[in-house]
């Protein structure tokens, strides 16, 4: 184990990972359904998903049979000038449970890169029109990407400080709370009257990375459409909210109004391979049909539309699309508002919240709720131990897991978080948290 981790070290630069002062990584050796086995042999269950992607757990045959037989057959072909049938089929099936309005598909890589592609086709729609509109607005706390488009309209922090001086302007709302519903709304109202705004990105009723927040979903309808009526884009940032997380198939799908442009991946191809989806309508493709050469829109990359991707993605889409998957996902929401109603009465606990499969909370620290508060480095090394993986938002504990995973491990990871609780009351109660 020691010589595989050493190596790690030698050669390997982690994500979201200081270069000093971490503790060494796990050496997972496999995985199968909710678990992670390490090379010593212990068993983790992925409350999280491994980043929220793993919609069906690890190892799934189903997902592992699709690769197989599309990498025996065609592997990878340029997607410029040559098509191929998994591509094809997803794109159609796609369209058949995407929001009514949503009639084109375009591939890229990643959750990043999709959001990019929407970004950069909703300036270019105005462009290629000769319509003078540049700016963008977005709701603080966001989470878009790494990608410099991504990070521009995401939150201005620590993360992108460094970068800050390349990031385009954007126009800010403050996270919708309860208490400030009616300021953003009228910020948001004086904002697109200027008729300067190209586009309004959002993730949809749950911002994720900012700690799984939660916003009115009767407040983004009233936004969506007075942006509509405005000639202002929505774009739906769903990488995260895609593919059943939040209740139904996308959190749009619990709305109104319908965005002008989609963003997917994560549980796109159920964590067996990376792919990111941006869709969007008719009403934007059409700024882009002209014999004009340069109204093209010049947006691409190698793997795009991978063939192997593709046929994964059906895989999982076959899954999901399943009974006993919708059943699945709403037995984890009882089970979750079941857990809600003995969280709320602890006194280390504030703010929990139920949407779909995911429950979140915030531990009752005197420190602001923050990626940075210390009580993450109480929390992650605590349920490791215990053998749960739960990555927390520094003081917002959240639960993301797999469809499939049971109830008896529900249990489990609910009796653990309720130990530490109750454990850790104390290290509150001397203001150590």
């Amino acid at each position: 184990m020691s010589d595989w981790i050493g190596r790690d070290k030698e050669s390997i630069w982690h994500p979201f990972t200081p270069l000093k002062g971490m503790e060494k990584p796990l050496m997972i050796e496999k995985a199968e359904g909710v678990n992670l086995y390490t090379d010593s042999g212990k068993k983790i269950i992925d409350a999280i998903s491994s980043w929220w992607v793993n919609i069906h757990g690890h190892s799934n045959p189903h997902l592992a049979k699709a690769i197989s037989e599309q990498a025996n057959k065609l592997e990878h072909v340029i997607f410029a000038g040559f098509t191929h049938q998994p591509a094809i089929e997803l794109a159609e099936r796609l369209l058949s449970i995407l929001p009514s309005n949503q009639s084109k598909i375009f591939y890229s890589d990643n959750g990043s890169t999709a959001v990019e592609v929407a970004i950069k086709m909703a300036f270019q729609f105005f462009y290629n029109q000769g319509i003078e509109k540049k700016k963008i607005i977005a709701i603080d706390g966001a989470y878009h990407g790494d990608t410099f488009g991504a990070m521009s309209v995401g939150e201005r922090g620590p993360f992108t400080d460094p970068f800050d001086p390349y990031l385009f302007d954007v126009e800010f709302l403050d996270f919708p709370s309860n208490e400030k519903e009616g300021d953003v709304w009228n910020h948001f109202q004086s904002l697109v009257a200027t008729g300067e705004i190209a586009a309004f990105i959002f993730e949809p009723i749950i911002q994720g990375a900012s700690g799984m927040r939660v916003y009115s979903q009767e407040l983004l309808d009233r936004m969506i459409k007075l942006a509509q009526a405005h000639d202002v884009i929505c774009i739906a940032d769903e990488v995260m909210t895609g593919f059943g997380r939040t209740g139904g198939l996308f959190a749009s799908d619990l709305m109104e109004s319908n965005p002008d442009i989609m963003c997917l991946s994560k549980g796109l191809t159920g964590g067996a391979l990376a792919m990111g989806v941006t869709s969007c309508t008719d009403k934007i493709q059409e700024a882009y049909r002209s014999n004009d050469l340069m109204k093209t829109f010049f947006h691409g990359h190698s793997f795009t539309g991978n063939p192997m991707t593709c046929a994964v993605a059906n895989a999982s889409l076959d899954l999901l699309l399943t009974e006993e998957c919708d059943l699945n996902r709403s037995r984890i929401n009882d089970q979750h508002i079941g857990f809600q109603s003995v969280l709320v009465q602890h006194v280390l606990v504030r703010n929990v919240r139920v949407l779909g499969t995911i429950i979140a909370f915030e531990l009752n620290t005197e420190r602001d709720t923050s990626y940075f508060n210390e009580a993450r480095h109480h929390l992650y090394p605590y349920f490791i131990d215990k053998g749960i993986l739960i990555r927390p938002l520094g003081n917002v504990i959240y639960l993301i897991p797999p469809y499939i995973i049971s109830n008896e491990d529900l249990d489990f990871i609910y009796q653990t978080i309720l130990n530490f609780l109750n454990e850790y009351t104390s290290l509150f109660e001397n203001r150590k948290l």
